[in-house]
C-alpha cells in the first residue's frame, strides 16, 4: 500500500505558477504509475497527467497541455506537478493518485490510492 499527501496548493492570479507536491509513503512507489487529477464544484473528476514508474513517460489531458509538467523523483517518494500560466478554469481541487501496475492509465477508476487533495483558486 502506499499514503499519499498533497502539498502546495493556494490562491494565484491568472497566468501565475504553481507547484504542487505529493509525498507519499512506503518503500515500492517506484512501482506505482502516479497520476494527478482534479474536480471541480459540479464536474466529475478530471485526469490532468500521468507518469510512469521510472519517469520516463508522461502523459497529459488536453485542456493542461503544453502548461503543466508531472515529474517524480523516486528517491524522494515523491510526484510533483508544476503548473504554469493558470488560467482561472484550472481552480479545483487537485488530487493525486498511483496505481501499483505498469500500464499509464488516464481514468480514475484505474487508480488505487488517492491523496486528499490540495486546492487550487485562479483568480481572473
Amino acid at each position: 500500500q502506499v499514503q499519499l499527501v498533497e502539498s502546495g496548493g493556494g490562491l494565484v492570479q491568472a497566468g501565475g505558477s504553481l507547484r504542487l507536491s505529493c509525498a507519499a509513503s512506503g518503500r515500492t512507489f517506484s512501482s506505482y504509475v502516479m497520476g494527478w487529477f482534479r474536480q471541480a464544484p459540479g464536474k466529475e473528476r478530471e485526469f490532468v497527467g500521468a507518469i510512469s514508474r521510472s519517469g520516463g513517460s508522461t502523459y497529459y489531458g488536453d485542456s493542461v497541455k503544453g502548461r503543466f509538467t508531472i515529474s517524480r523523483d523516486n528517491a524522494k517518494n515523491a510526484v510533483y506537478l508544476t503548473m504554469n500560466r493558470l488560467k482561472p478554469e484550472d481552480t479545483a481541487v487537485y488530487y493525486c493518485a498511483g496505481d501499483p501496475g505498469v500500464i499509464v492509465y488516464t481514468t480514475p477508476a484505474r487508480y488505487d490510492y488517492w491523496g486528499q487533495g490540495t486546492q487550487v483558486t485562479v483568480s481572473s
